[in-house]
């Protein structure tokens, strides 16, 4: 027996989740109905990890700025990079996702549901520049806390650690003091909530195979595999030779991604990964003040797997409806999904709700929303997956930049 249990203690977590997610596959294949019943563990996984985001992501974000005042012309340098960078990696996502569209041809032949089914399910607006801009200051920052809205707590974290910064005296280092301890403690919180991974991970993964099941992917089968294969050539053309340009160690750095990325591919929730990322991250030998900034600015300015699966879906719905789309159209799309896309992090099923006021900026039926959703979870895993890798590389790759990243491995 006590061999037994040393040889169970050995197991790394990255195991354990994989084990997990094969189990979870069987069970949501053998007993789909009673599967259902274990989407609350999946949930409460998911709740303990996205109570611990505001308190991590205030903490670490003040500290990295107020923890620096004496150079805040550094943190403004990182910012302009970091912005810099991510607009220039999605809009290469955004290419290679209609290059692939535009290839396979994933709509054509596919029948829409009845235009009136649409409109029941959705209630799709047109989403403008001016309302991305507002959604990104808060109201009340208790208020963007309290809907885990992360990019307007990012925007208050920022203003107020510059305040920070300009504070003198005793009042500074008591509300610096506060915020170290109050991001050692969430690291620490983070590593707790990670014991549970692989009972959440496993729940999450019988859920969604016993609910959407392996047929689904029959008739769409076509625009899961184009944007697979699209995020597949996105990571060995744009993300690898990225990472070769700015010299980080590739091995190591996917080692220390790889239990976060299982974590976003299997509960296709970028919340649910950030904080472990951050960890993993900071563990790899990037700054944690490059860490607290990247993170979570990435989050909502450098989703490329999101802006590619919004390409692909965009000339899916036009294919599919018998609409013919020019270069220059879909260039004017490209350029409207590299707007709409920012303000993505703070929009509840946020692909679906993009997706749905592009197709009507563009008269495209809404009809094609309806039809993606049936296989909208399997293709998040992979966009999820890709969100959070490119977000890890982000944190590295500005470290580089900054000359301060760290290539001997850390201890944790």
């Amino acid at each position: 027996m006590k061999r037994l249990w040393d040889r169970l203690t050995r197991i790394s977590l990255t195991q354990w989740i994989l084990i997990a997610m094969a189990i979870g596959v069987a069970v949501g294949c053998f007993f789909p109905e009673w599967s259902q019943n274990l989407k609350v563990v999946s949930n409460v996984f998911l709740r303990m990890i996205k109570c611990l985001l505001v308190p991590l992501v205030f903490g670490t974000l003040v500290v990295g700025i107020a923890g620096h005042s004496d150079d805040l012309k550094a943190v403004g340098r990182l910012a302009f990079k970091s912005l810099l960078y991510f607009e220039a990696v999605t809009t290469l996502a955004l290419v290679i996702g209609l290059a692939a569209a535009n290839w396979s041809r994933p709509g054509a032949g596919v029948v829409l549901p009845p235009e009136e089914a649409a409109k029941d399910s959705l209630a799709a607006t047109k989403v403008t520049l001016s309302g991305i801009f507002e959604h990104i200051v808060p109201q009340s920052f208790f208020a963007a806390a309290a809907a885990n809205d992360i990019l307007q707590v990012v925007f208050f974290a920022v203003l107020f650690g510059v305040a920070l910064a300009q504070v003198k005296g005793r009042p500074r280092e008591t509300m610096l003091h506060f915020c170290e301890a109050l991001t050692e403690v969430m690291f620490k919180f983070v590593g707790v909530v990670m014991k549970f991974a692989p009972f959440g991970i496993g729940a999450a993964m019988a859920y969604t195979v016993g609910h959407s099941g392996l047929s689904v992917l029959v008739n769409l089968a076509k625009l899961v595999l184009t944007l697979y294969g699209a995020l597949i050539v996105f990571c060995l053309l744009v993300l690898l030779p990225v990472a070769l340009w700015a010299r980080v160690p590739v091995r190591r750095f996917l080692k220390a991604v790889s239990e976060p990325a299982l974590l976003a591919f299997s509960t296709t929730s970028s919340d649910a990964a950030m904080p472990d990322a951050m960890k993993r991250m900071t563990e790899f030998g990037v700054p944690r003040r490059i860490v607290s900034f990247v993170m979570p600015l990435g989050y909502s300015f450098n989703l490329d797997g999101s802006t590619l699966h919004l390409a692909v879906a965009s000339l899916f719905v036009a294919q599919a409806a018998g609409v013919h789309l020019s270069l220059a159209q879909q260039l004017v799309i490209m350029l409207t999904l590299m707007l709409t896309s920012k303000g993505m992090a703070g929009v509840p099923r946020a692909s679906q709700v993009i997706l749905a006021g592009t197709l009507v900026t563009f008269d495209l039926p809404l009809a094609g929303v309806v039809l993606i959703i049936g296989v909208d979870e399997l293709m998040d895993m992979a966009r999820t997956t890709v969100n959070l890798v490119g977000n890890c590389l982000a944190c590295a790759v500005m470290a580089r930049w900054e000359g301060e990243l760290k290539t001997e491995p850390s201890a944790p």
